[in-house]
């Protein structure tokens, strides 16, 4: 009795955390980081304001869980690549990793907005359990390099991920462009490209590899 009491208090708790996170991710599709509270996230979940201090001390935090989730589904899409069973190819590669960032638009979202501020007001805890889906990230990346060319040094594999990790950071902003940023830069005499997430990645990845 007792281990299925508590069995079901962890199950209650994971999915009152999962639906705190999906109600953030609910606001974030129309609302900007700074213009969401925690009492507008509160509305959109079953239960009241209050309740998300029991799993959450900071907005910050609850953005830090959906980037987290979001590092997880992207490793999950790495992974696959480092299944695949023919030859790693810079073209498939390339091709690859750009359909699996082309899904991936709340990350790339999520990498624009100001990571330190959000790392700055979160527990470490938080903190740490963000640091290994991000960290697991870069080793699956690293794994797929060396799929791709068994011959790459360490010394190879960490100047190829510190250049592309910095790049995909910069993604979003290149290739998501509001009217009023087009507009701008019509004034400012330079036409937006229209770039696509895939278009970038491929490119860049072609160049580095």
């Amino acid at each position: 009795m007792l281990k299925e009491k508590i069995k079901k208090e962890s199950d209650i708790h994971i999915a009152r955390i999962r639906e705190i996170v999906d109600a953030c991710e609910k606001l974030y599709k129309t609302m900007s980081f700074k213009d969401i509270t925690i009492k507008d996230i509160a509305s959109k979940t079953s239960f009241t304001r209050a309740s998300i201090y029991n799993y959450f001390e900071t907005k910050e935090e609850i953005f830090l869980a959906l980037y987290e989730r979001e590092y997880f589904k992207w490793n999950e899409d790495l992974e696959k690549i480092l299944g695949y069973d023919k030859k790693l190819t810079k073209k498939i590669v390339a091709d690859k990793i750009g359909k699996t960032l082309s899904k991936r638009i709340e990350l790339l979202k999520l990498m624009a907005m100001n990571n330190y501020d959000m790392e700055a007001n979160s527990r470490l805890e938080c903190l740490t359990n963000f640091k290994v889906a991000y960290l697991t990230s870069i080793y699956t990346f690293q794994d797929i390099l060396k799929k791709y060319n068994d011959k790459y040094t360490k010394k190879d594999l960490d100047e190829l991920t510190y250049l592309f990790f910095p790049f995909i950071y910069a993604l979003y902003p290149y290739t998501h462009v509001t009217s009023k940023q087009k507009k701008a830069m019509d004034n400012a005499g330079h036409k937006w490209q229209g770039n696509t997430v895939y278009d970038l990645t491929y490119k860049f990845l072609i160049k580095i590899l």
